[in-house]
């Protein structure tokens, strides 16, 4: 979710200059971290042996480049272990990969509203993870529920961690507008362009089974269907094959671009 009004925004300001807590960049991998990811991430469970340890290393990499902040409650290992791999998922395919529009990541123990507000019971309470602009340009904030219930239920093909750090990357051109012309080739961005609009269409006459958040806008849309990539790629593989082979090109440099049919 990419939306900041005035009260967010002074709220943030008041945190991060004076309630901002002591950093995990000094975070080094702990030996419980691969019971942990094959416990409850399918994406690492498919790795070869030498895959999940760059995975790990990767984890390990960005932990020392970016701060996260608890809100209220004390941050655990698995709450690290979560927003890390949500983080290398979508570039593990990439040689090498830094997140340079990321510094610090707050996550709040619930999910909340446009002005930071967790602790009311209230049908506004229902963001789950936002990055920041303009003067909060390199920061994220999560729910703790929210990225906690990404990892452990595959099914719903909903993950808030890995749809924030799409996010990020979709950014990376510039803009955020579903268009990951840094990662595709140029020539693909007009097929992208057509799949994505046929199936909001679909979804908006709920024919499709990618959730509807995904037709709010392309910047959601593409976030919302690289969830479904990476935690379901099989069932996309099946009922959307072209969005996956897209998303394949997008995510997966190494793969041959004549495998798809434009």
């Amino acid at each position: 979710m990419l939306y900041f009004i005035i009260p967010l925004i002074a709220g943030l300001l008041l945190y991060f200059l004076i309630f901002r807590p002591k950093s995990t960049k000094s975070i080094k991998e702990n030996p419980e971290w691969h019971e942990t990811l094959e416990k409850h991430i399918s994406f690492y469970k498919k790795l070869n042996v030498e895959e999940k340890t760059t995975f790990r290393k990767r984890m390990n990499a960005f932990l020392q480049e970016v701060y996260i902040d608890a809100v209220d409650f004390e941050l655990e290992e698995i709450d690290k272990i979560f927003v890390a791999a949500s983080a290398v998922i979508p570039v593990f395919r990439f040689t090498e990969w830094s997140y340079n529009n990321l510094s610090g990541i707050i996550i709040y123990p619930d999910n909340f509203n446009e002005d930071l507000g967790f602790k009311d019971h209230d049908e506004a309470r229902m963001i789950g993870g936002l990055v920041g602009t303009g003067r909060f340009e390199k920061q994220m904030i999560l729910s703790r529920t929210a990225l906690h219930h990404g990892f452990k239920n595959d099914t719903d093909k909903h993950n808030t961690g890995i749809h924030e750090f799409v996010h990020l990357l979709d950014k990376v051109d510039g803009q955020v507008n579903g268009l990951p012309e840094a990662f595709l080739e140029q020539s693909y961005i007009i097929p992208w362009m057509n799949l994505m609009y046929k199936e909001m269409e679909a979804i908006d006459k709920d024919e499709s089974d990618i959730r509807s958040y995904g037709a709010t806008n392309q910047a959601e849309f593409f976030a919302v269907a690289s969830e479904y990539f990476f935690s379901r790629p099989d069932l996309m593989k099946r009922k959307h094959p072209e969005i996956y082979q897209m998303l394949e090109l997008c995510f997966n440099p190494q793969m041959k671009k004549g495998n798809f049919q434009k």
